[in-house]
């Protein structure tokens, strides 16, 4: 038998060794043997048991069988076997259908502002109900679709344009794009409607950013809405820097959408993208946008050949262990318009203007800066100041002063209090209005910044 051939073998693990050996030797000996004849006594159990005859014979052995078991364990100091079988839930493993809904959010963002100047003009708006649908379509790719409704009023307006915004009745599509990521060679592409990769901010939602509108030289030369156009987005990070940096570029081509850019032009334009980080310790790192987009304008009496440039950079200190309670951010931008325009031979100008950008062509320059800083945990101070040209009329030009108080009740729920104020060239007064903010969210993506 085998207990056999185990007490055969178990002297030859007693060959001389110091004294502590041996004794283990000797005790792992015993046990052999003691284990030996138990398994002995319950086979031959478990063969009698198989040989009986009559079934109450063998409920009376195995009742025997199982007391032996439970008093060996016992002697053991092992805990006795149960004779009950415990109780297991029933777990399908069929697909659950909620695995591939998509991650759906709300957010609104409202403001009231009070205008002395201005006292019969409408103070209270819901400017945005965004609805944010995302989802993850497998290891390589995900979908994003932002659906808005637009309650225009109390924009801030540097410049008279002579447009007046539509109020949208109904949800409509802000984005709607599908994006590969973590593709071979550090590259990522994007296909369908997005607003572009021009600098830091445009790509920020209005609920989002750090005031309650884009700078002035962004709503002089693009208008309120940041620029999106329907195309491709190639996004590239570059294999370069190691340690002393991050850097990344990105190129877009996509349709001629926005009106204050493009006119009534058809066809494409592009983009292109160049960004680097730099961490300078564990709480410093600054961040540098060069962009250039590239695009025909057109009316019913002039074509032009227009590019936009703009450089932007975020200086932000954040101390690791007191990053809720202490930070500073320090934005800034410069933007220009580089409009070339030649009249059209079919049309003549009505105007001999030499400021006439029909005519004579030109360059708007805009500039811009945030300031933010954490108080604590709830509540941070900013400020702002922007400054820009008139594209229609380079000899005019506005400027804005805000300082801003905000307070996060949560991370669903934020007030914002401004102060506006903004003077303009061609004009001996200055406007001023006090406005309050309120955005909250619903869901997984809340105030979501790129």
């Amino acid at each position: 038998m085998v207990w056999g051939v185990l007490l055969t073998i178990a002297p030859t693990l007693a060959q001389p060794e110091p004294a502590v050996a041996q004794e283990a030797t000797d005790s792992l000996r015993l046990e052999l043997a003691r284990l030996a004849a138990l398994v002995d006594s319950l086979s031959l159990e478990v063969a009698r048991i198989r040989d009986a005859e009559e079934p109450e014979e063998a409920e009376d052995a195995l009742a025997q069988l199982r007391a032996a078991a439970q008093a060996a364990a016992a002697a053991s100091g092992a805990p006795a076997p149960t004779t009950e079988p415990e109780e297991q839930d029933f777990v399908g493993r069929q697909r659950s259908l909620q695995l591939f809904n998509p991650e759906i959010s709300v957010n609104t963002d409202g403001f009231v502002h009070l205008n002395k100047d201005a006292r019969g003009e409408d103070n209270f708006f819901m400017r945005a109900f965004e609805i944010a649908i995302v989802s993850n379509l497998d290891p390589f790719s995900r979908a994003k679709i932002f659906l808005v409704r637009d309650q225009p009023g109390g924009e801030l307006t540097p410049f008279e344009t002579g447009e007046e915004e539509e109020e949208t009745s109904s949800l409509v599509p802000e984005e709607g794009y599908v994006e590969w990521v973590g593709l071979p060679g550090g590259f990522g592409l994007k296909m369908g409607r997005f607003f572009q990769q021009l600098g830091q901010l445009n790509r920020w939602h209005q609920h989002a950013l750090p005031l309650q509108s884009r700078s002035l030289p962004h709503i002089a030369f693009l208008g309120h809405e940041p620029l999106g156009a329907t195309g491709v987005s190639l996004h590239w990070l570059l294999p370069i820097g190691g340690g002393s940096g991050t850097y990344e570029t990105t190129w877009e081509i996509a349709r001629k959408e926005t009106e204050s850019l493009y006119g009534q032009a058809s066809g494409v334009s592009v983009l292109g993208n160049f960004n680097a980080f730099w961490n300078f310790s564990e709480s410093t790192d600054l961040d540098l946008s060069l962009n250039w987009v590239s695009g025909g304008y057109e009316d019913e009496t002039v074509t032009a050949d227009r590019t936009l440039y703009a450089a932007e950079a975020a200086l932000t200190w954040r101390p690791p262990a007191r990053s809720k309670y202490r930070g500073f951010t320090l934005r800034g931008g410069v933007m220009v318009l580089d409009g070339l325009v030649a009249a059209r031979d079919d049309i003549q100008p009505q105007v001999d203007d030499p400021h006439d950008p029909r005519i004579s062509g030109g360059r708007a320059t805009g500039l811009w800066s945030i300031s933010e800083i954490r108080l604590n945990q709830s509540w941070l101070a900013g400020a702002r100041f922007d400054w820009t040209e008139n594209p229609q009329d380079t000899d005019q030009s506005a400027w804005l002063f805000s300082p801003t108080l905000t307070w996060w009740q949560s991370e669903f729920v934020r007030l914002r209090m401004e102060y506006d104020l903004m003077g303009r060239s061609f004009m001996d007064s200055q406007e001023g209005r006090l406005l309050l903010q309120v955005t909250f969210a619903m869901g997984p993506h809340k105030h979501e910044s790129y």
